[in-house]
């Protein structure tokens, strides 16, 4: 069963990046999508669950101090690592190659992550495992656009961008055998899904959303962003019940 899971992990990811591919004369409204469902995702599934795992060892204010503290180290990175330029063209192409990686890199290792909540909600029982798993996958799909649409929208190539989908498509997966050999307590998992969360709004918010809009008209990209932010509230509620 959980063999079955995890395939189908990889296939709604891969569909997803494919999706992205496939129309990328669209991208600005894929970019719009894509920063709702990052948004939706922060907000209606890392967030709650962080809070949910976390809350017999840690109080709320220091989740979302945590996730607060993800956001700023995200934006350290962003800003003053892997996009701090002032040199030739050639030079900022690179730095713009290395900051689509760190934001392919975040979501593969979120992917992973959510492999990982599968394989141990199993562990607990094929209930909890099922329900999980469910969550897992409403989203996967959105995960291998925004995949994609992080190297696309850097400067990267489709080649490039269907190698990192292909990594976030495994991710999951290589999550689900992890735990086969390790487990990890719920509450170091919450603080984990807080940093994402952190990560996440501000991939969203900062880098998604303002592209998003970069030379085409405002009201359809935003309602591509709102209508991310509704899919993935809704997949996530319905996953949910």
């Amino acid at each position: 069963m959980i063999i079955v899971i995890s395939i189908a992990t990889l296939v709604s990811t891969f569909l997803g990046g494919m999706f992205a591919l496939r129309f990328k004369d669209k991208l600005h409204l894929i970019l719009g999508f894509s920063a709702g469902a990052v948004i939706g995702v922060a907000f209606f599934d890392l967030l709650p669950e962080a809070l949910e795992l976390g809350k017999q060892n840690y109080n709320i204010n220091l989740i979302t101090s945590i996730a607060a503290l993800g956001f700023i180290v995200y934006m350290i990175l962003d800003r003053f690592v892997f996009f701090h330029s002032h040199g030739t063209h050639e030079h900022e192409e690179h730095m713009l190659a290395e900051r689509g990686i760190l934001g392919a890199g975040s979501l593969s290792i979120h992917s992973f992550l959510d492999g990982m909540a599968i394989g141990l909600a199993f562990q607990v029982s094929s209930v909890v495992g099922s329900i999980v798993a469910i969550a897992v996958l409403v989203h996967d799909f959105s995960d291998g656009i925004n995949t994609v649409n992080m190297i696309l929208k850097n400067s990267g190539t489709r080649t490039q961008a269907f190698k990192w989908l292909l990594v976030d498509a495994i991710a999951p997966v290589l999550g689900v055998v992890s735990t086969m050999f390790f487990t990890v307590s719920e509450s170091t998992l919450g603080i984990i899904l807080a940093i994402f969360t952190g990560f996440f709004l501000y991939i969203g918010a900062s880098d998604l959303l303002p592209e998003s809009h970069h030379s085409h008209p405002t009201i359809w990209t935003t309602f591509a962003t709102v209508l991310g932010v509704l899919v993935l509230y809704s997949a996530i509620t319905l996953a949910g019940i």
